[in-house]
């Protein structure tokens, strides 16, 4: 157990390799309840968020999220979020643990539309099931068989699991199928005994961190930041191009000219970890930094995500220098692994 963003976090039950390798094959599950939940409700809401998040929310329906950006004035990251659409009047959004406090104090700070924002974090826990086998399995144990089977990506199910109501989303941090399901605190401990019950493995915070580099998914203080800009994280996708949010002109002169780093993958030929903050050669010349790195029981190597020379190929062999000696790689695709 560790301390993170003021809860005692579960690093590891098992193996980390164990529990990375139950998420892949069948299902695993992480209790997530230190991510922050937020609660928008107003006749402008859907221009507040527009104003402030990077994805374009009108494209959503009721029952409906989105992966976006808090971007700031600067044109970088205030943090990374989901975004849900509840009804007309009313969304919810999951942000990161670490940025609690700063993201509602950025966002109320934005609220010239008379938005009511409320945090339900402290009244309700969230537990991720993620794995080839965790849809199926919420689906056969819940009164909603057919809505689990069927939501989309970041859709929205709101039913009960052995009798226990949720709110699940088809969404999740580790590459794989799944839901996050979001319960009063009154029923969490149930919740969780009856999926260990139903025979899903409990995951801890090292097995999540392998399962999101492998997915090659960032993560907040690493791929992401408030002087890092999300263009060069390649997450354009996540930013619009129809509509005017904080920051947009940023966004867009680091789309039109390029950034001069971008976020590319290092695969080790070796299994040796890597560690952030790392440096990366090419030819004998220092070229970027490591920002995460963990030891992949998938590719059964060690691997990485790193900011490099925008000017740098895909295929390219590379050094990383770990601890004094050079461990030697190739640049590849940020994104690991992709489930069939």
């Amino acid at each position: 157990m560790v301390e993170f963003a003021g809860y005692d976090m579960p690093v590891q039950y098992d193996s980390v390799i164990a529990e990375s390798k139950a998420v892949r094959e069948g299902a695993g599950m992480f209790d997530v309840s230190h991510m922050a939940r937020l609660i928008f409700k107003g006749e402008r809401v859907l221009e507040f968020l527009e104003h402030i998040t990077t994805n374009d929310v009108s494209k959503l329906v009721d029952g409906q999220g989105q992966y976006s950006i808090l971007p700031n004035f600067e044109g970088g990251a205030v943090d990374d979020i989901i975004v849900y659409r509840l009804e007309a009047t009313k969304f919810a959004m999951v942000v990161n643990a670490s940025n609690h406090a700063k993201d509602v104090a950025w966002m109320k700070a934005q609220n010239t539309f008379g938005v009511e924002i409320t945090d339900e974090t402290e009244l309700t826990s969230m537990i991720a099931v993620q794995g080839p086998r965790a849809v199926d399995l919420l689906a056969e144990h819940s009164d909603a068989f057919d809505q689990f089977n069927s939501a989309v990506a970041f859709g929205i199910v709101e039913a009960a699991i052995e009798g226990i109501p949720v709110f699940a989303a088809r969404s999740g941090y580790t590459g794989e199928d799944g839901y996050e399901l979001i319960v009063n605190n009154e029923h969490a401990v149930a919740l969780w005994d009856t999926l260990v019950d139903l025979g899903v493995k409990p995951c801890g915070l090292g097995a999540r961190d392998v399962l999101r580099v492998e997915a090659g998914l960032p993560l907040y203080g690493h791929e992401l930041g408030d002087d890092m800009s999300p263009i060069a994280a390649g997450l354009g996708w996540v930013v619009s191009k129809t509509k005017a949010f904080i920051g947009l002109e940023h966004y867009n002169a680091a789309r039109a000219n390029g950034t001069a780093t971008k976020l590319q993958g290092v695969r080790l030929s070796s299994k040796r970890l890597i560690a952030p903050g790392m440096k990366v050669f090419v030819d004998g010349e220092e070229v970027g930094e490591v920002s995460s790195g963990v030891f992949s029981p998938l590719l059964d190597c060690g691997i990485a995500f790193v900011f490099i020379d925008s000017a740098i190929a895909l295929g390219t062999p590379c050094e990383i220098e770990v601890r004094g000696k050079m461990e030697p790689g190739t640049v590849v695709s940020k994104r690991f692994y992709k489930r069939a």
